[in-house]
Order: C-alpha cells, then sequence, then structure tokens
C-alpha cells in the first residue's frame, strides 16, 4: 500500500514500491525511483534521475537530487543513488553527480544525516556513516564506513575520508583523513587515533595496542615511511587498510601532527 497526501505533487512516471508514505506538499519529480517502505515527510523535494532504495526517512525540507552547485554543469541527465536504512533530517541536501566526475553521486546504507548536511556532486558515502548538523563535503569527496564527521565541519572537494575515522565539530579539512584517525581544527591536523571508535568496532585490546605502535612510528617522524612497516606488519587488519589508504592516489595530501 501507498500513501499519498492530497497536497503532494508525485510526477506521472515516478516508479514507487510497497509501503512508501508520502506527507502533505511534497513534490516528486519524474523520473525518481523509490522502493519499499520509504517515509517522506512534509515539505520534502526530490528530483533528478534519483533512485532511492530501501526503509529511508526523509524529514521536511530535504533537497534530494537537486543539480549540482557547479558552474560547468548543463543540465545533462545524471545520477543519485541512495541504498536504504538511511535517515536525513531537516534541510539535508544531497546532489546529483556530474558528467565530468563520473555521473554519479552514491549514499550507502544505515547512515545519519542530520540537520543541514550536505552531500555535493560525485560524492560517495559508504555506509553506517554519521554526518552530525550543518557538516559539509564538497564535490569527488569519499566517505568510508562508519566515518563521523563533527557539527559544521567542512571537507574540501577530492578528499577522502577513511573507515571509523573522526572529525571534529568546526574543523576544516582539506586533507585525507587516514582510517581510524582523528582530526580537528582549522585547518585540520591530526590528534591520534579513533580509540573509542576502534573498541566499538569490537576490535581486542592488543590489536589496537599493536596498531597504535604501528601508528605512531609512521606518523611521529618527519617523512612518512610505509614500505618497510607494511613488510613487518602484515598480520594486523588495521595496519594493512591504514598502508592501503596511505599508498592509494590522492591529489589531496594526508592531515598529520602538528
Amino acid at each position: 500500500m501507498v500513501f499519498v497526501h492530497k497536497t503532494a505533487i508525485i510526477g506521472s512516471n515516478v516508479v514507487m514500491g510497497d509501503n512508501v508514505s508520502i506527507g502533505p506538499y511534497t513534490v516528486i519529480d519524474d523520473n525518481v525511483k523509490i522502493a519499499n517502505d520509504n517515509v517522506i515527510k512534509s515539505s520534502v523535494y526530490i528530483t533528478g534521475n534519483t533512485d532511492i532504495g530501501n526503509a529511508n526517512i526523509f524529514y521536511p525540507f530535504c533537497s534530494i537530487g537537486s543539480p549540482p552547485q557547479d558552474l560547468k554543469y548543463k543540465n545533462e541527465v545524471t545520477n543519485l543513488i541512495i541504498g536504504s536504512n538511511n535517515i536525513f533530517r531537516e534541510h539535508t541536501t544531497v546532489n546529483v553527480g556530474t558528467k565530468g566526475g563520473g555521473g554519479t553521486t552514491k549514499v550507502g546504507d544505515n547512515s545519519l544525516f542530520m540537520i543541514g548536511a550536505h552531500i555535493a556532486h560525485d560524492c560517495t558515502v559508504k555506509n553506517n556513516i554519521v554526518m552530525a548538523n550543518q557538516a559539509t563535503i564538497a564535490g569527488h569527496v569519499t566517505v568510508d564506513d562508519y566515518a563521523i564527521l563533527g557539527g559544521l565541519s567542512a571537507v574540501h572537494q577530492f578528499c577522502r575520508i577513511g573507515s571509523l575515522s573522526m572529525i571534529g565539530g568546526m574543523s576544516a579539512v582539506e586533507h585525507d583523513v587516514v582510517p581510524y584517525g582523528l582530526v580537528t581544527g582549522n585547518r585540520a591536523h591530526l590528534l591520534g587515533l579513533n580509540i573509542v571508535g576502534l573498541r566499538r568496532a569490537k576490535y581486542s585490546n592488543d590489536t589496537i595496542k599493536d596498531f597504535k605502535n604501528t601508528f605512531e612510528k609512521i606518523f611521529n617522524s618527519n617523512e612518512i615511511k610505509t614500505e618497510s612497516i607494511a613488510n613487518n606488519d602484515t598480520t594486523n587488519e588495521l595496519t594493512k587498510k591504514l598502508i592501503d589508504f596511505i599508498t592509494s592516489d590522492s591529489s589531496r595530501g594526508l592531515c598529520s601532527f602538528k
């Protein structure tokens, strides 16, 4: 069963699954696809070539699938793909992709986007993310699983935010944030490890202690040297993921200690 409030405006070719609820004064344009069990509250706007998975909740005044804020965009048909079980609080904005950036903005599953969060064009936001109030990511940013972006933080375009990392509130991030890292400040710098996050993820004390030692060896020197550490410590899952992240191609460099 689909419930559509009598004041809502729904495009003629919108596709909706079962058990979808659409509140008053919501507008959903043509070409939007909405899967099962979604709750779209009042005064939400969903547009663009947008594909929404199951059981998401959209609060009032969200703008989902709007054109990117990129002056090179010329109304090309580009995409937004949203997964399942996400919560988009009031005034959250998510833009479609751009032709030059791959054409698709992607949001995964099980994330919370608090009031005023912004996801720009061509971003990839993976699973179990928290973006607190007014957190914003510019175009082409990648946010890995379980990352937390504090309120009023801003991430520069093309940055990568590693898994289980945490960005402090009001931080201005212009470099990549390594997995499990804790950064803060304007401009953001590395404070250390997100130990609380690692414990919540059920890593053992021995694994965390071993990784902490390796982490300090990498970042407490003037030059980041990963090759010898990787060769001597391939059994620690956290170290392997950190090394892979550091050695991957990036245009932004890394947040490091002051």
